[in-house]
């Protein structure tokens, strides 16, 4: 606990792989609204509409998600480095 309050341990990487999942559960679901919302019925248009809301949505929560992770492993290796410096 002490590591968590004082910044000695990061607790941001803990918590991307659990909005990840909210932001992969969002965009299927954006992309299902995309494809049965709105009016007139179920058309090829808002078939392909909706899975290329989903599939975008998808990959924007990945690449988002994992540049932050890689912020953080930036952060971890230049604190090695530092650490290993000092000796």
């Amino acid at each position: 606990m002490k590591d968590v309050l004082f910044f000695d341990s990061m607790l941001t990487p803990k918590i991307i792989t659990f909005v990840y999942w909210l932001l992969l559960i969002a965009a299927a679901f954006s992309g299902l609204t995309t494809i049965f919302g709105g009016y007139g019925g179920f058309t090829f248009f808002k078939f392909i509409s909706g899975l290329f809301v989903a599939g975008s949505g998808a990959l924007a929560a990945r690449i988002s998600c994992e540049l932050t992770i890689v912020l953080f492993k930036i952060n971890e290796n230049l604190k090695q480095i530092s650490e290993s410096s000092e000796e």
